[in-house]
């Protein structure tokens, strides 16, 4: 089966311009993405997981590597390469990103934060609506909470929004980072559920989870990230 997306080599360094030094995010990650399945990062902190995905999504531009996705069309683009408005566009129609904070305009109620990404693409409000009703009650959150603006919300009812809003759409590429962080375990194995229930839909996830547990109940592939080597270390290699 081939992967809706392949990266190759990605890495990730930031340039701190006052000090004039490199800091190394994620170096040398090879993985790959495959329709119907989850792909799961793992490794210690500071190893880079959120910056790969933070890279698949372009909010960061990557170092070096390639980050090859098919598209909807079977055509391939690296997204490293690829222009603002191209990667605009994938995620419109096909790239999601559940981050582990909800970004959303502060007087729009939860239901409308949730229904959004379906009225952003043409959806009828009364059905769009209908649909994050029900990804809301599914995931724990109560009804009184739905017309209120999420940023009066718990840090876990704000999750619970946040996962809604990224789950509806279904893209074709799902981007994961600690879904679960601040979720109750009943609601945790709910997520779980509904994310299996997603990949059976054919939706292609790449996931960062905090706990093993989850790993072992939902990845099909794991790629395990490890430190990167310091650029001070790698100059004391290239001079020795």
């Amino acid at each position: 089966m081939e992967a809706i997306l392949k990266i190759e080599g990605l890495s990730k360094h930031f340039l701190l311009h006052d000090q004039n030094k490199l800091i190394p995010s994620c170096a040398n990650v090879d993985l790959s993405v495959h329709a119907g399945q989850l792909t799961a990062l793992i490794g210690p902190t500071g190893a880079g997981k959120s910056s790969v995905l933070k890279c698949v999504y372009r909010t960061y531009l990557p170092s070096g590597g390639r980050m090859l996705y098919r598209d909807g069309s079977g055509h391939r683009l690296d997204l490293a390469l690829a222009s603002e408005y191209q990667m605009l566009q994938l995620r419109h129609g096909e790239i999601g990103f559940v981050t582990q904070f909800l970004h959303c305009l502060p007087r729009k109620s939860a239901l409308d934060v949730v229904a959004e990404p379906l009225l952003a693409r043409g959806e009828n409000r009364e059905v769009a609506q209908g649909k994050a009703r029900q990804l809301l009650a599914l995931l724990n959150v109560p009804e009184r909470l739905w017309a209120i603006p999420p940023a009066t919300f718990s840090g876990g009812e704000k999750q619970r929004v946040n996962l809604a809003r990224g789950l509806i759409s279904r893209p074709r590429l799902l981007l994961l980072d600690e879904p679960t962080a601040s979720l109750d375990p009943a609601t945790t194995d709910r997520v779980v559920d509904l994310l299996q229930a997603i990949k059976r839909e054919g939706v292609a996830m790449l996931a960062i989870f905090h706990h093993p547990d989850l790993v072992r109940r939902l990845a099909d592939r794991v790629t395990e990230l490890t430190l990167p080597v310091a650029v001070s270390d790698l100059l004391e290699t290239c001079t020795s």
